[in-house]
């Protein structure tokens, strides 16, 4: 069930991007040659499309605007995914919204290309929400448009992961290879700018990618004009890598078996937890380095720091025992951790840089930083816990809507205009 809410938000969050702010062409447009000679669809090039698709847009953003402010929903059936609504900015905008992607966001996705670099993902480990999203939208026909002219996004089909699992060696050198997977997203957005007139009437602002991979965020380095208003789906949002929250979409990492969905559950009793805090995994990067050497493989039973679990150990199993699951960043700030543990109902702390409170005998915490009683955000987690569900076929505000969500908020911000 958590993959189709995590594809639910990122759609949200992408529609929402695309409709907000004015957008204007500074870029000139770009052509290259087909890669493919398949028969592309017959194009309306006059502006018309676009014209409907403004209104469209339009229109449902004075729904959200109505929802914000009068603190209700237009739709009644939106109202059975309701809690109390405390893990949200605003649950009137975020219902709203996602109600109104469900019935308005068209995504068009390039059928240019060849498995398994195209049209294919790993479906397995711990970049599985990559290759599911890539499934899921090549069989969604719910939010498939039908034809590009009726689409108010574009999905750009790649995988990074299939890129740099088919095509990098341990012979290659890191840099070359970052900058061979950079020529072939730009080569296919080459093609579809020459073939189809979306790409260069918004500059690719309607447009996105997903990529779970570490190396996802480098596909675009190649060319910052170029790219600069591509919508990116990462799993490695780092903004001291050139993550823009404002564009970009985070993605939840979710390590899934291959053709099987991870599995969902309360976990323990919140009041039947005996773990206070649990981590386990390497000892690599100097956040997970400093948080060994307070904690590391230590005989506590409240703080459990393992490298590696003995064999008689199961991982869920001691998730679900915890209260709190430490989640630090370690060579990338990516994890699946943080899924890990909401699925069991664990409280993730998510630890980057160097996390220790200083002080702490000295400064009094409370006074500058927020405190939640364990019990209210375990029934918090609770909550959240649909949105970060995989299911097939996706469900309403799972993962993949999420997702989609994210893209859907994105594409809000954006407005075309006509020539």
């Amino acid at each position: 069930m958590g993959a189709a809410i995590n594809f639910s938000i990122i759609l949200l969050l992408l529609f929402s991007l695309i409709s907000f702010n004015v957008y204007n062409q500074t870029q000139n447009p770009i052509s290259r040659r087909h890669l493919q000679n398949e028969s592309a669809p017959k194009i309306n090039r006059n502006n018309n499309g676009v014209a409907r698709i403004e209104e469209q847009l339009a229109k449902a953003r004075d729904e959200i605007h109505k929802a914000i402010v009068r603190k209700s929903f237009a739709s009644c059936k939106i109202g059975s995914f309701i809690s109390e609504g405390t893990i949200y900015r605003n649950p009137f905008s975020f219902f709203q919204s996602h109600s109104e992607m469900i019935k308005t966001l068209k995504v068009w996705t390039y059928k240019e290309g060849d498995i398994p670099l195209v049209h294919d993902g790993p479906m397995k480990s711990i970049y599985a929400v990559e290759g599911q999203f890539i499934e899921e939208m090549e069989g969604n026909r719910r939010m498939a448009a039908s034809h590009p002219d009726e689409a108010h996004a574009f999905f750009i089909p790649i995988s990074v992961t299939n890129i740099v699992h088919y095509l990098f060696s341990q012979q290659d050198e890191p840099f070359n290879f970052l900058q061979r997977e950079q020529q072939i997203l730009q080569d296919y957005i080459g093609v579809i700018a020459e073939r189809y007139p979306y790409w260069n009437r918004s500059n690719g602002a309607d447009h996105f990618y997903v990529s779970c991979h570490d190396w996802g965020p480098f596909a675009t380095r190649r060319n910052p004009k170029l790219f600069k208003n591509l919508i990116r789906v990462l799993c490695n949002a780092n903004s001291s890598e050139g993550f823009v929250p404002s564009r970009d979409v985070s993605m939840t990492e979710i390590n899934g078996p291959y053709n099987s969905i991870p599995s969902v559950s309360s976990g323990k009793s919140p009041y039947n937890r005996s773990i206070l805090a649990f981590f386990a995994g390497g000892n690599h990067g100097y956040v997970r380095n400093k948080l060994f050497q307070h904690w590391g493989n230590k005989e506590d039973d409240d703080i459990q720091v393992h490298t590696y679990l003995q064999k008689d150990q199961n991982y869920t199993e001691l998730l679900s025992q915890s209260k709190y699951c430490l989640c630090p960043s370690g060579y990338e700030v990516a994890s699946a951790r943080a899924t890990e543990a909401i699925y069991v109902g664990c409280i993730p702390v998510i630890i980057k840089d160097h996390y220790v409170l200083p002080y702490s005998d000295v400064l009094d915490w409370s006074q500058f930083a927020v405190q939640v009683p364990y019990l209210e955000m375990q029934k918090r987690v609770m909550e959240v816990q649909r949105h970060f569900m995989v299911n097939f076929p996706a469900k309403e505000t799972d993962v993949f809507h999420m997702i989609l969500h994210s893209v859907w908020l994105r594409r809000l911000n954006v407005r075309l205009r006509n020539s």
